[in-house]
């Protein structure tokens, strides 16, 4: 896809990998819709692009279906019809094991990353395949397919993304619209905090710990390329690339492996 003078609604848009995804669109040439419940991180992001009437926000919670249901409407009528849609806003859980994990927390997690990219594309899907050219990308995890003890229901909300995603690639197949799934590991963002999830003594341990993260800006980078190529997937970071090889060769070992590795975030 060309993202010159293509429109596009990205949620997420106030923080983090939506923010540089945003970013990035618009010095390509695009208009973006930034979607966030964080008008102050909106106006930042407003602030940052310096782009203009190219840039709206919209402070939508994407778990409430009838905002959603308004955006496709208050979007064209400030950019004209959406070329695309990109669903990048995401919460994590509290960080324990799913026997002390809450309902209303189950619920929370499932309600913002299924729930929400649900909502996004049953707005958006009636003018997407009415455009020329048009495109879907849904941001799932790597934790869809490597389960991190701790982050399990965080993991099946992300893999009820991967395949919803998957199978809109299907229906769509033949259409004008173009459907990406990323997969993006360990990210330098302040995801906890945005999530409402405060773990005590995990600053100390994430300073000791070898893992790399991957910085937004290249996150924002792999998601504009996957646009730009119409990827049908990619992941972001070598810890995903690495983790998604092995899953598919040893699943049994990879999820030890992650297990041993993630264990003492949960002592």
């Amino acid at each position: 896809m060309d993202i010159a003078g293509k429109v596009f609604v990205v949620t997420g848009a106030g923080n983090g990998i939506g923010r540089e995804t945003t970013l990035q669109l618009l010095l390509k040439g695009a208009s973006v819709a930034g979607v966030d419940l964080n008008e102050a991180g909106l106006a930042e992001t407003v602030e940052l692009a310096a782009a203009g009437n190219r840039l709206s926000t919209h402070a939508v919670n994407i778990t409430d279906r009838d905002a959603v249901q308004a955006l496709p409407a208050a979007v064209a009528e400030l950019h004209g019809a959406v070329d695309g849609i990109v669903n990048i806003a995401g919460v994590i859980q509290k960080f324990v094991k799913v026997i002390d994990l809450p309902y209303e927390e189950i619920e929370k997690v499932m309600n913002v990353n299924f729930w929400g990219v649900i909502n996004m594309c049953k707005a958006f899907l009636p003018t997407l395949v009415e455009r020329p050219t048009a495109a879907i990308l849904n941001v799932s995890s790597m934790g869809s397919y490597a389960p991190v003890p701790g982050q399990a229901v965080y993991g099946a909300s992300k893999a009820a993304v991967t395949l919803l995603t998957e199978a809109l690639y299907a229906e769509l197949m033949g259409t004008n619209v173009q459907v990406t799934t990323i997969y993006p590991g360990a990210i330098g963002t302040n995801i906890a905090a945005n999530s409402g999830v405060t773990m005590e003594g995990m600053e100390e341990k994430a300073a000791k710990s070898t893992r790399k993260m991957t910085s937004p800006q290249e996150a924002g980078r792999v998601i504009v390329d996957a646009i730009e190529k119409g990827k049908f997937r990619a992941t972001i970071g070598s810890d995903a690339a690495t983790m998604d090889r092995l899953s598919r060769l040893n699943p049994k070992f990879a999820t030890e492996l992650i297990a041993k590795q993630m264990a003492d975030l949960l002592n």
